[in-house]
């Protein structure tokens, strides 16, 4: 079990999910998860709630913004990455050919935000950690993973990246003749990108673990839950499958 207490410039570090529904979303999970929660007050008076496996906290699920609900869009995963310096990265995403969408913004004294998005799309949080440094369990059952971004421009996406954060890249080529690429941290791979679809919008694609793919996943449609995508990986672990959950949030899981 890894218990990360820091996480390094650009490391996936968070997750959290913006729903409508935040109450129904908490049962969802829970049921999917073994979740337990702490409501907190959001500055408009609705609550969102922080999400914790054994006592570790793993993510929060918020309530989507008004004009969020207003438009009907459907609920959504986020990921972040970790960063020494939240404003220069957000001044530099032009240059390195990616848009800054977003921030930063100071979140009390529990760090600054800001959302970043590579050429080809594909909305990235960036976190600078304060007294919330982010996930406080990862890879392990209910935590979060993996992260990959699915994008139809992955050479301009990998190079946003090499040049914000620094990742090292290993190619690993496909039958299909594509390219899956892995983003690296001191030599460990933290994330992937890979080709969209025709006609795809980009998109990251956030993993959580879990113990058994196949009880996930009966959990997953008891609770209200869709299957997407049906297992794939063979057994001792790595098989991994999508899901979409009532409020149409999409999240995959991955067998740890």
């Amino acid at each position: 079990m890894t218990l990360p207490k820091t996480y390094a410039h650009g490391e996936p570090c968070w997750a959290d999910l913006q729903t409508r529904d935040v109450t129904s979303a908490k049962e969802f999970y829970a049921a999917l998860f073994d979740w337990t929660y702490e409501d907190l007050p959001t500055p408009d008076g609705r609550s969102y709630a922080q999400a914790f496996v054994g006592g570790k906290l793993v993510a929060v699920i918020a309530p989507q913004s008004t004009l969020q609900e207003a438009s009907g869009t459907h609920a959504k995963w986020n990921v972040y990455f970790a960063v020494t310096d939240a404003a220069a990265l957000v001044r530099d995403a032009e240059f390195a050919g990616g848009t800054a969408e977003f921030g930063p913004e100071a979140v009390a004294d529990t760090g600054v935000l800001a959302f970043v998005a590579p050429p080809g799309g594909g909305t990235t949080g960036v976190w600078q950690p304060g007294t919330h440094t982010g996930s406080q369990l990862f890879n392990v059952p209910g935590a979060l993973a993996w992260a990959e971004l699915s994008t139809p421009n992955p050479a301009g996406a990998v190079g946003f990246f090499q040049e914000l954060f620094g990742h090292e890249v290993t190619e690993y080529p496909q039958d299909d003749g594509g390219t899956y690429s892995t983003l690296m941290v001191n030599g460990a791979e933290v994330a992937g990108v890979v080709p969209a679809d025709e006609g795809a919008q980009a998109g990251w694609d956030v993993y959580f673990g879990v113990a058994s793919i196949d009880d996930a996943l009966r959990a997953a449609v008891a609770a209200g839950g869709e299957v997407l995508v049906q297992p794939e990986g063979g057994a001792g672990g790595g098989a991994l499958a999508t899901i979409r959950d009532p409020q149409g949030g999409i999240l995959s899981l991955l067998e740890v």
